[in-house]
């Protein structure tokens, strides 16, 4: 009975560097994935509604596709030099923090790219990738009707009652996401929709008694412009 040590010696043995790809086969892989990766270049430039679009982020997405074929490629040629690449690969820690929940889409899509192609699997690369590209244009086109805003009003404690009243009446729902008080006056921020662009509540909201201020900003979640 062959015990763990023969069967690593076996697999030594059997696959070793003389199984390499050929330059032409390295070349072919590097190129198509090159290719999809300026596809998903594409679509990352089409489809973002972040903050600040980074150039630098996205061209990270192509090269991450290309090193992946790369390494891919290496590991699949040797079972022993697979063994130390995962054990390399497992020390490795990414610090950069990513904001946007798409961009981590992204970065997985190079990742499986680079994977698929460095296997030898273009059909599922590209086949894939034409069905996500196309998914992530057609959802991209879906906007919300209603455009999310915060309203921020100070008022004097004692017009709370009133106040409330008033935007009850004026806006169909809104949130409260913060309410600071000091020295009878408050404060408060409110998560808001609306519809359409008018935006003349505001000036009526600031004309109530005790009521000094209301600013009105747009609003994605996370940020405030």
């Amino acid at each position: 009975m062959l015990s763990f040590q023969d069967l690593i010696k076996k697999s030594y043995t059997q696959l070793n560097f003389s199984s390499t790809l050929s330059t032409s086969d390295i070349a072919i892989v590097l190129f198509v994935t090159f290719l999809i990766g300026m596809f998903i270049f594409y679509v990352y430039k089409k489809t973002f509604q972040g903050i600040l679009y980074t150039q630098s982020f996205n061209v990270s997405l192509v090269m991450v596709a290309v090193v992946t074929s790369l390494v891919i490629m290496t590991i699949s040629s040797n079972f022993i030099l697979s063994l130390g690449m995962v054990g390399a690969l497992s020390i490795v820690r990414f610090r950069t923090a990513i904001k946007d929940p798409m961009d981590i889409v992204f970065m997985f899509w190079a990742i499986a790219v680079g994977i698929a192609n460095g296997a030898g699997f273009f059909k599922i690369s590209i086949i894939g990738s034409i069905f996500i590209g196309i998914i992530l244009l057609i959802l991209t086109k879906y906007k919300s009707t209603s455009t999310p805003y915060l309203l921020i009003i100070n008022y004097l404690d004692d017009g709370h009652d009133k106040m409330m009243k008033h935007l009850k009446t004026e806006l169909k729902d809104f949130k409260i996401k913060a309410k600071t008080i000091s020295n009878k006056n408050v404060e408060l921020t409110l998560e808001i929709r609306i519809d359409n662009e008018d935006t003349s509540f505001v000036n009526r909201l600031s004309k109530l008694n005790g009521v000094k201020n209301a600013v009105l900003v747009s609003y994605n979640g996370d940020y405030v412009s």
